[in-house]
């Protein structure tokens, strides 16, 4: 299996029900349980050890002052120190251990949401973006919880400890702490909804420019370098706004309790300097006053927290869009076991924001046959080819195989059942070998499977045969087909469907595939743009509209000069082409004299000699009919890559 079909992933996704906000964040949460509980005892430690060291150095100093023994004292101010040291170690690298298998989990669970999903509720997710950026603030959300609920415990050992020491000094700080707490409310309100809008404005750039690094070929043709750079990074103005929101509310926080606790700090000494004078308090008090002024404090370290919570939560937020997306149900049934593999659409209907894109579909497939579906550019025919195999539902109608509708079928039973070729296939895993196989396969099968679609012609010039390493391989657009075909033959499907599979592969090659093809069992149905593919078919189906205009035999069919414009060919000048496609003889007069001297020299030579004589002149007869279309319809450039078909 490959990616999903052009037509199907350019479907806008059907709107579901809104995602249950904030499970994923628990999941997370829960899953990080057990080291986060660790980090926060750390955490409570390192915090007690710290409100604790204020008093033991007053008295330590008391002591000194007074010329009496302070080594306890100072002894225990070392292993307070050395507790917060050790404490603060072991939450970090808990932390860091912690965040990296949460991100992990997080990002498979992203991932089988994706790939549960129909292709048409994919649409526009910016994965990548989710999975790298997001994912990586998501993971710290165990960690960030425990920290998070753990960073009021100095602050507020350190107002209990002004207060232990002199309630006045406590006071005085106690002044500015309505203040602090209405700077950190700020900071949750506007930080995440700053945060999330620049997240959005991110995965908006990244999915622009996927999309343009794809058809980079086509861009520097068409020459509209600037104009894409312009598209690409138009989301750059909201980011911008944003990502200045974001730092204008934590730069304010900041501002703000940077400049609060100093004056509180001030305050406290102050009062504590008074006291002192009175003779209320000692230096070692005073000392102990100072230190628990710092501590306390360090309420501001609150805000870099909650904004680590903040990032945490917003990531999860963006991530559960993907592990929440409509999961395409499977059944529990499996295909009768000696079924031909007969495929049956009954008024398949199928409708994106109210424009219906196929309407109405009925046909039937008879087992072992060979069914063509042509039609003009946006007919719907990837569509249907995605229906047929059930990488998306219709949203009325039924598809059977076998007499069984595949909606009850299991996935297992219904992806052995169903092999797909597509256009553009995505090649996955270490080597050629690891991209055909997909999964555990003898060599005899893997070379079995190769040979069917004339790839070992180029796999077996390679270095290390098909274990080359994929970077390793540099492949044409018409061997990377050959692949994505090799790999839908690597097993015995019932049904075989080619989504334009053959559209890069040269007349002989594509010629050779398709009498593999007619040999093989099962039922097969093929999108296409050849004319002789069509004229090779079992049946075509024309498809207008996303209706079916004409059910037939290519022959019954090219009488309809409509059918005829399909392929780029006139009402009336093109009879030869209908003669040449379905006999196989003769080429026309005017067929020669449109073609230049090395095209008509060329053509014969390329043919393999060591066939049977008739298998020669079918290649032939193929080679001049495709030749006679391409000539009137002008070459086709593929979007993505800039080949020329």
């Amino acid at each position: 299996m490959t990616a999903a079909p052009a037509d199907v992933g350019r479907a806008p996704a059907t709107p579901g029900p809104p995602p249950a906000e904030g499970r994923l964040l628990r999941e997370a949460v829960r899953r990080g349980r057990a080291p986060a509980a660790l980090v926060l005892v750390a955490t409570a430690l390192g915090a007690a050890a710290a409100v604790t060291l204020p008093l033991a150095l007053g008295r330590a100093v008391d002591l000194l002052i007074a010329r009496a023994d302070a080594g306890f004292w100072v002894l225990l101010c070392t292993a307070l120190i050395a507790t917060e040291v050790a404490t603060d170690a072991l939450a970090a690298r808990t932390g860091g251990r912690t965040g990296a298998a949460t991100t992990a989990w997080l990002r498979r669970r992203a991932l089988a949401g994706f790939l549960a999903a129909p292709p048409a509720a994919t649409t526009g997710t910016g994965l990548p973006t989710r999975l790298t950026a997001n994912a990586l603030d998501a993971g710290t959300a165990p960690v960030a919880a425990a920290t998070a609920a753990a960073a009021g415990l100095a602050p507020l050992g350190g107002l209990a400890g002004l207060f232990l020491v002199d309630p006045w000094a406590g006071a005085a700080f106690v002044c500015g702490v309505p203040l602090l707490l209405l700077i950190l409310r700020a900071l949750l309100r506007d930080g995440r909804a700053a945060l999330t809008a620049y997240q959005e404005e991110q995965g908006r750039m990244a999915r622009l420019l996927t999309g343009a690094l794809s058809g980079a070929a086509t861009i520097a043709a068409a020459g509209t370098v600037r104009a894409e750079e312009r598209r690409v990074l138009a989301p750059l103005a909201g980011m911008r706004a944003a990502g200045e929101r974001t730092w204008r509310v934590q730069g304010r926080a900041a501002g703000l309790s940077g400049a609060l606790m100093p004056l509180l700090v001030a305050a406290v000494l102050a009062v504590g300097g008074v006291r002192l004078v009175a003779g209320h308090l000692t230096p070692g008090d005073l000392l102990a006053l100072s230190r628990y002024a710092v501590l306390a404090a360090g309420a501001g370290a609150l805000a870099g927290a909650l904004n680590g919570w903040v990032r945490a939560k917003a990531g999860t937020t963006r991530l559960e869009t993907v592990t929440t997306l409509p999961r395409t149900p499977y059944g529990t049934r499996d295909l009768p076991p000696h079924g031909d593999g007969t495929l049956t659409l009954r008024r398949v209907h199928v409708t994106r924001d109210g424009v219906p894109l196929l309407d109405s579909v009925t046909l039937s497939l008879p087992g072992g046959t060979t069914t063509a579906v042509v039609g003009r550019s946006g007919a719907g025919k990837s569509l249907l080819a995605a229906v047929a195999g059930r990488l998306t539902d219709p949203d009325e109608g039924t598809v059977h195989l076998d007499g069984t509708d595949l909606r009850t079928l299991s996935a297992d039973a219904l992806r052995h059942a169903v092999a797909y070729a597509f256009e553009r296939p995505a090649l996955f895993g270490a080597t050629i070998a690891d991209a055909v196989a997909v999964g555990p396969l003898p060599d005899a099968d893997l070379r079995r499977a190769l040979h069917r679609a004339a790839a070992d012609t180029f796999t077996d010039r390679l270095p290390l045969g098909p274990r080359t390493p994929l970077p390793e391989a540099p492949l044409s657009g018409g061997e990377l087909q050959r692949l994505g075909l090799a790999r839908a033959f690597t097993r015995p499907a019932r049904l075989l469907i080619l989504d334009d599979a053959t559209s890069s592969l040269d007349t002989v090659t594509a010629h050779l595939v398709d009498r593999t093809l007619t040999e093989a069992p099962g039922t097969r149905l093929t999108i296409t743009h050849r004319l002789s593919v069509a004229a090779r078919a079992d049946q075509v189906v024309w498809l207008d509209g996303g209706r079916v205009r004409g059910i037939g035999p290519h022959s019954a069919l090219w009488r309809d000069p409509a059918y005829r414009a399909v392929f780029g060919a006139g009402a009336g000048g093109d009879a030869g082409a209908d003669a040449s496609a379905d006999s196989g003889t003769g080429t026309g007069t005017g067929m020669r004299t449109e073609l230049p001297t090395d095209t008509r020299t060329d053509a014969p030579t390329e043919t393999p000699t060591d066939m049977p004589a008739n298998v020669r002149t079918d290649m032939r007869t193929d080679m001049r009919t495709d030749m006679r279309t391409d000539m009137r319809t002008g070459p086709r450039v593929d979007s993505g890559s800039g080949a020329v078909e």
